[in-house]
């Protein structure tokens, strides 16, 4: 049985206490050590010990529920389907990536899926006519999708994310364990060593479900109106905010600055 919960959080920013510098050598020595325990592992391995290793702690998966998204969500249920998933409903997004994620989860087994949406009275303070989007792209970005996850990771000490190194070359050293030093929460990447031949064929050998828009040209899925088809030889990410300086949603930063996200969370 799937279960899923509907969350609408307190859309103010969350302020954490930043952890101090003790803290992050402390943190940085326990990323080092995971990364040397699982150095020689596999995505399954890694998930399996990010999950159970006490040196992670308490752990949530977030899931765009995107193109690629149900290779990792599948990981995760064959390994506990009882995990946190986080999906972020911005309200913009596709009709078919909303009835993509409850066929997934439906799919999976996937026991606690939860929602996270700005409440409605928030977003008629801070867009009223919707249109954020036309004039502070980031704003809205931060409004509908940074700030509501940055208050369901409050309690978890880390969270799972699809990211790989083929993505961008800000991903090429990408280890499966990294620290986000802004908040003191530990970054786990089963699939960093992926290939997207190696997504395709895991895809394909557990016969999963494809999101819709992918064979429509939508190699890359965010928000319906900041999200474009992308023609044949073009990056992937190329309809994402097409014409547009920005390349990603806030989500992820590296280096203290951003980091450009790939088709995945």
């Amino acid at each position: 049985m799937t279960l899923m919960s509907q969350l609408s959080p307190d859309t103010s920013a969350a302020v954490s206490p930043a952890p101090d510098p003790a803290q992050i050598e402390d943190l940085r020595a326990r990323v080092a050590a995971l990364n040397s325990r699982y150095r020689h592992h596999g995505a399954t391995s890694v998930l399996t010990g990010a999950l159970n290793d006490a040196e992670s702690g308490n752990i949530a998966m977030v899931s765009s529920f995107g193109a690629e998204s149900v290779a990792l969500l599948h990981l995760v249920a064959m390994i506990d389907r009882t995990t946190p998933v986080l999906f972020i409903d911005t309200r913009l997004l596709f009709a078919e990536t909303l009835a993509y994620q409850q066929e997934v989860a439906e799919r999976l087994h996937l026991r606690d899926v939860r929602v996270l949406r700005t409440d409605e009275v928030t977003l008629a303070q801070q867009d009223p006519m919707g249109a954020l989007r036309l004039t502070d792209k980031n704003a809205c970005c931060a409004l509908r999708k940074t700030v509501p996850l940055e208050n369901a990771l409050q309690g978890f000490d880390g969270w799972i994310t699809g990211r790989k190194r083929f993505q961008a070359s800000t991903r090429a050293t990408l280890e499966f364990f990294e620290l986000e030093e802004e908040t003191g929460r530990i970054k786990v990447n089963p699939l960093a060593h992926w290939s997207p031949e190696d997504v395709r064929n895991y895809m394909d050998e557990n016969r999963l479900p494809r999101h819709p828009l992918v064979a429509q040209g939508y190699p890359s899925i965010g928000c319906m109106p900041c999200t474009s088809k992308v023609a044949p030889g073009e990056d992937p990410r190329a309809g994402r905010w097409r014409g547009e300086e920005k390349t990603e949603c806030g989500i992820h930063f590296g280096n203290g600055g951003p980091a450009r996200t790939g088709s995945d969370t």
